[in-house]
């Protein structure tokens, strides 16, 4: 390891320009003669649209133009649509209703967009939309999925009877129910997993720019996949031939998911562009992101878990209620299916598994991936069950989950998984061992002399990274290959440029990517550029999400700095009189090992432009292109533990430490997987304390601002205590497994069961509220 490359703790060459506020965001993106949009929105989650008036909003000063629904339509622009086909259990496909980017007749979530006006400034263009009449004839709305499931709901979509939109089923059923009927013991819960907003520190925005000389789009958006935006708004959305659109997604302030998908806005702006005839910009102010950036969870589950006389786990029976919004999303019906059932086993040998799935148009913004995106709620419900079981069967939560634990691999999972590499019990100790967890007594006496109730729980996770290989996720209905590719640009005075399909907004890729080419080819990462986020720049690639940057976005480029390397050999074994096979790059140089012959690395580069003196045959340039479509996903897992300390005057829950105990595999920058954990951690105890989505009864959105929606804070949180054991991915030649998503995965579970255990009440759902705590403390007082 040296004190650049692999394993180093290298600062991000990306902050400085982020510190200093010089990073190029898509708001900041300025064209000639650009003009600013403003949506009409519908007021109410469902309604028919009886008219339409715009005639005075386009007499208002500086209005350049106002589109609607009808004119989007007769243009052939299409429907928004979802990537992933599921099918129900009876074989028939999912019911994807139509959602139009600008609804025509039918409003079905309020923020539903109707019409864009489009005008020299902000001001003018939101004063002019004011000025939009639209006639709704409102209907009746149905915002809880188990409400929209009862005969007398509301009709959403036609396309869909009962708002079901697929029953779906995996695993063994009758196996499973047979393991039920034997078992010494079941234990049977009710999981909750509530809604959450994503967030981001950088709203979304799109810019569409139309230039009628060359018949060609450019759209700047805040994408954490751009070129899967070109391909679906050209092939699906018929916005434009993928030739005619360049998609950039500049820098990029988190996306946590909610940023993989095409959303209206893209889509209309580009549009609004064309028929305009100026370049279009939209930036969403914060109360617009609550009202339609993808929402995420929102699950109901029923749990039996079957147990023999010695403790083992012999069934595992989930049915879901899934809650997907007014309309399927992009990715939206893969995240509680095949991200969520295919990891109920979790870290533990379940020989049965049977899992039912029902996901339910409801008149709310559409769910989709949100940081874990079916990870967590299959760790939550898994986790929350073990530690009620283990309650119930009077032993140690340790035990319960070392008696079950995985020991060997690769272990085939009864719900399509199968595991590479693992070690759980590691992790369980380092976790233990360094939040004493043997002393807790002795603290949970000192809280009681103070008239405290102090808890401790835990949470062993593991999650699927990587989502790969293409053959496997396209057989299971994926619409696009989860490949990535890399090319590795050599200059003539040997500088390098990587141009990877992963897109980075906020993972360091442009630090630890060059850590990587630094620590294979020895040069100083100061002379590595990275460049991502540009279809015109960049090869095909798939973008960032499911923590796959590493894993995927780098194994591409191991393998076109594979090709490069060997081409560098060729070159200087040619230029040195020496055999292919004795060459080494280490330091800079390019070395004939034994000898002291050696060439400095950017000799060699020069050399391969020049072509001077190339080997016979070889063509000049040293560049290369890799696709890496890997074998399996990746398994990173891990064990958490939180302590809290409960007021039962007050319900009020502080943390008083949180352990982390992760397996990423191998590790790139360690201080850059911290990061990337503490922040997870801190999004999954939002979610677990604080952080909730509501709406009311007629589907009026309550939580519209940071005022009624609570985001964790500095003092919410503790110092958290992290630590890394290893088990190299054998999946990849890195060996890595991925980081971004396991804090947000494993923090909710360890935080409630925390809870639970301190009042002595299993029966609290998230966000632990004050109010909540205090209730459940009293109902067993």
């Amino acid at each position: 390891m040296g004190v650049e490359g692999i394993g180093a703790r290298v600062t991000r060459k990306e902050d400085k320009r982020f510190l200093t506020g010089k990073g190029r965001y898509t708001d900041d993106m300025v064209t000639p003669g650009m003009k600013y949009a403003y949506f009409v929105r519908s007021p109410h989650a469902h309604a028919k649209i009886t008219g339409l008036d715009t005639s005075a909003a386009r007499a208002m000063p500086g209005v350049i133009g106002v589109l609607d629904g009808k004119q989007l339509l007769a243009d052939g622009i299409g429907n928004l649509i979802c990537g992933w086909m599921i099918h129900s259990k009876d074989g028939s496909p999912m019911k994807m209703g139509a959602w139009r980017p600008l609804a025509v007749d039918t409003v079905r979530y309020v923020g539903d967009a109707v019409a864009i006006v489009v005008a020299d400034s902000l001001g003018e263009a939101r004063d002019a939309a004011e000025a939009v009449v639209v006639d709704y004839d409102e209907l009746p709305a149905v915002v809880e999925a188990i409400e929209a499931l009862k005969p007398d709901a509301p009709q959403i979509h036609p396309e869909a009877a009962g708002n079901l939109i697929f029953d779906w089923e995996i695993g063994d059923g009758a196996a499973t129910d047979s393991a039920i009927a034997s078992a010494a013991h079941v234990t049977e819960i009710e999981i909750h997993n509530n809604r959450l907003s994503p967030n981001a520190m950088e709203p979304r925005a799109t810019l569409g720019i139309y230039d009628s000389a060359e018949d060609h789009y450019t759209c700047y958006t805040t994408s954490q996949n751009p070129h899967v935006a070109r391909l679906v708004m050209s092939a699906f959305y018929n916005v434009a031939p993928e030739n005619k659109l360049r998609v950039i997604a500049p820098d990029v302030g988190g996306g946590f998911g909610s940023k993989i998908y095409i959303y209206p806005e893209e889509i209309v702006c580009l549009w609004a562009s064309k028929k305009t005839g100026v370049p279009v910009k939209w930036t969403a102010d914060r109360t617009e992101a609550f009202l339609t950036d993808a929402h995420g969870r929102d699950h109901v589950s029923t749990v039996k878990m079957a147990f023999d006389a010695e403790h083992r786990i012999i069934g595992l029976k989930v049915d879901t209620i899934a809650n997907l919004g007014a309309y399927m999303s992009l990715f939206s019906s893969a995240v509680p299916t095949y991200l969520y059932a295919t990891l109920l086993s979790g870290q533990y040998a379940i020989p049965a598994i049977h899992a039912n799935v029902r996901t339910v148009y409801t008149n709310t913004v559409p769910v989709d991936a949100y940081r874990g995106a079916g990870r967590p709620e299959a760790t939550y419900l898994l986790e929350r069950t073990m530690e009620t079981a283990a309650r119930e069967l009077g032993i140690s939560p340790t035990e319960l989950r070392r008696v079950n634990f995985i020991r060997s691999f690769p272990h085939q999972t009864p719900v399509i998984m199968n595991y590479d590499a693992g070690d759980y019990e590691a992790s369980l100790n380092a976790a233990m061992q360094q939040a004493d967890w043997n002393g807790f007594p002795v603290r949970k006496a000192e809280a009681a002399a103070r008239d405290m109730k102090r808890g401790i729980g835990m949470s062993c996770y593991i999650e699927a990274c990587g989502i790969a290989p293409s053959q496997a996720v396209g057989s299971l209905g994926a619409g696009v290959g989860l490949w990535e590719s890399a090319e590795v640009r050599v200059n003539a005075v040997g500088t390098i440029e990587v141009l990877t399909g992963s897109h980075s907004h906020g993972q360091g890729h442009e630090t630890t990517f060059a850590q990587l080419v630094a620590d294979r080819l020895g040069v100083p990462i100061e002379s590595v550029s990275i460049v991502h986020g540009d279809t015109d720049k960049v090869q095909m690639g798939m973008g960032t999400y499911g923590s796959r940057s590493g894993a995927v976005g780098m194994s591409a480029v191991v393998k076109a700095l594979d090709k490069v390397e060997a081409k560098a050999k060729k070159i200087a074994a040619h230029l040195m009189e020496a055999d292919e096979s004795d060459i080494v790059i280490e330091d800079g140089n390019v070395k004939v090992a034994g000898t002291d012959k050696s060439l400095p690395w950017f000799q060699v580069a020069l050399s391969a432009y020049t072509a001077h003196n190339l080997p016979a045959g070889m063509e000049p340039g040293l560049k290369e292109t890799a696709f890496y479509d890997p074998a399996n996903f990746t398994f990173p897992a891990g064990c958490y533990i939180c302590e809290v300390e409960v007021d039962p005057e007050t319900g009020r829950t502080e943390i008083i430490q949180f352990v982390a105990a992760d397996d990423f595999g191998n590790i790139i920058n360690p201080m850059i997987v911290e990061g990337q954990v503490h922040g997870g951690i801190a999004q999954g105890i939002g979610q677990a304390l604080l952080e909730s989505v509501h709406y009311d009864e007629n589907g009026q959105l309550l939580t519209a601002s940071f005022m009624d929606y609570t985001m964790p804070r500095a003092d919410d949180l503790p110092s958290f205590d992290i630590s890394h054991q290893c088990t190299p991915s054998p999946s990849n030649p890195l060996g890595l497994k991925g980081c971004g998503e396991a804090g947000a995965i494993g923090s909710p579970p360890a935080v409630i069961n925390a809870i639970t255990d301190a009042i002595g009440n299993n029966a609290l759902t998230m966000p632990a509220t004050p109010l909540k705590v205090w209730e459940a403390a009293r109902a067993v007082a």
